[in-house]
């Protein structure tokens, strides 16, 4: 059963991510599927020990920080921001 959910990228690393997937004939949701399967099929000790950590660097711009996410507030106020 699948299960929607709602994420929030750099427009040029969706766009990245697209042009891959569809390089490779498989939808961006099968292709996220994919990579969370990866994540979490084993015990990883840490974000470097992903087996994708190569497509992330790919897809990425500039170098890979990994940090927090904003909280729900955070994200609406910005969101809200970025309508005016």
């Amino acid at each position: 059963m699948d299960t929607k959910v709602t994420l929030s990228f750099n427009k040029d690393v969706i766009d990245r991510a697209k042009s891959f997937a569809e390089q490779n004939d498989i939808s961006l949701s099968r292709l996220t599927e994919y990579l969370y399967t990866q994540i979490t099929s084993k015990d990883y000790k840490s974000l470097e020990e992903l087996p994708i950590s190569d497509w992330v660097d790919f897809v990425a711009e500039g170098k890979v920080e990994y940090r927090k996410s904003k909280n729900r507030k955070e994200l609406k106020d910005e969101f809200f921001s970025s309508q005016k």
